[in-house]
């Protein structure tokens, strides 16, 4: 028996030496070398496609997405014959319609589109953000100054050459028609004339006349009221409304 374990010990032992062919380095030159090297540079360019570790969870997904209304279907007709089917048909069209609307909603937004409720649902991050997606659908490139302002600011700039300066008057004041204190708030647009910004100072009610006044002293500063923010959310361009000149 020892001489048999002896044996057995020194047939694993050989096997464990010798080395296995998936893990042997490719030979320099080889069509296996010449194959990694080219899956390495698309790597590294972010033009190699994904793995199957990336795209599976989208396949499992996709597989629950399918089966799920099935399996809710099959369990309805058993228990509650043809009148279930019916009822599991109106409720996944109607679960249906809801998810789409959503991601039409979703899709709007990411597109640079309010509607006027949504507007009205914004805080002051939440205008700031619209803003910046109503500026990246006209093709502006937009930097987000608030974390280093410590309130919503942005700056942009487009093709031509164009650069804006973009304050908020804060949201909390949307409903009020006149503001204690005059213009102060629009100060924050910066100094106008001083350089080439086109300042614009964002509001979603209504500027009050000592607002208007000061901001028509001091050149280069546009306000920008809650009626052309809507008009501008559903779709209109800076241009249009007079705002970028």
């Amino acid at each position: 028996m020892s001489v048999i374990k002896l044996a057995l010990q020194m047939t694993k032992r050989r096997r464990l030496s010798m080395p296995v062919w998936w893990r042997r380095p490719p030979v320099p030159g080889s069509r296996r070398s010449q194959r990694q090297r080219a899956v390495s540079e698309l790597r590294a360019q972010g033009r190699y496609g994904p793995e199957l570790r990336d795209v599976l969870p989208g396949f499992i997904g996709l597989g629950l997405a399918v089966l799920a209304p099935v399996l809710l279907l099959s369990w309805l007709y058993r228990a509650l014959g043809v009148g279930g089917l019916v009822l599991g048909i109106v409720l996944l069209a109607v679960a249906a319609a809801a998810v789409l609307r959503l991601h039409q909603s979703v899709a709007r937004r990411r597109g640079g589109r309010y509607t006027e409720a949504e507007l009205a649902r914004l805080d002051d991050p939440g205008l700031a953000v619209a803003v910046a997606g109503m500026l990246r659908r006209d093709g502006w490139q937009v930097v987000d100054l608030s974390a280093r302002e410590g309130r919503p600011r942005l700056y942009a700039r487009d093709r031509r050459g164009r650069e804006l300066d973009v304050a908020f008057r804060p949201v909390a004041t949307a409903d009020e028609n006149k503001v204690t204190g005059g213009p102060a708030p629009l100060r924050e647009a910066g100094r106008p004339g001083v350089d080439h910004l086109i300042r614009v100072v964002v509001h979603l009610g209504a500027f009050s006349r000592a607002d208007v006044l000061w901001a028509s002293r001091q050149g280069g500063v546009h306000l920008l009221d809650g009626h052309q923010l809507r008009s501008w959310a559903g779709g209109a361009t800076l241009d249009d409304l007079g705002l970028a000149d």
